[in-house]
């Protein structure tokens, strides 16, 4: 069972943060759970990036409170479960921990290994195109939860 559960992209203030807010609200009604966010390159102290967070509040979901952190060894080397925004993340995760390989995925596996496009300084539409995939691909990893 995934207990711990990590999201990963470069600077945490767009992705990682929107996917992180995303399953802890879908998945509430599970005490216990521990849902996190780090960045390779993290824009440390930041909150979330204001177009992620004003589609995040529009769906009823409230990162107010995120602030950016950059990913360390230990997060990895303690959650249960790490979902990537691309490929690259991953090589970032095994130079920094190799051990943790075999709980590192992209967060698209479902959808045959799909990346999330980094929305970082590009229009609304960006943001809308990947919060669609970031809740798309977050109900396709409830069932494994």
């Amino acid at each position: 069972m995934f207990n711990n559960i990590l999201f990963v992209c470069i600077g945490n203030i767009c992705r990682s943060p929107s996917a992180e807010y995303l399953l802890k609200h879908k998945t509430a009604h599970r005490p216990g759970l521990t849902i996190h966010s780090a960045g390779l390159g993290a824009l440390v102290g930041q909150g979330i990036d204001a177009t992620a967070g004003e589609l995040l509040t529009a769906n009823g979901i409230d990162a107010s409170e995120h602030v950016a952190r950059k990913l360390t060894r230990d997060m990895l080397v303690n959650a249960d479960l790490i979902l990537t925004m691309e490929p690259r993340h991953i090589k970032g995760i095994n130079d920094l921990a190799p051990q943790v390989s075999g709980k590192t995925f992209l967060l698209g596996k479902w959808s045959n290994n799909q990346d999330v496009p980094d929305p970082y300084r590009k229009s609304r539409e960006a943001f809308e195109h990947v919060y669609q995939l970031l809740d798309q691909y977050t109900d396709d990893w409830l069932k494994y939860l």
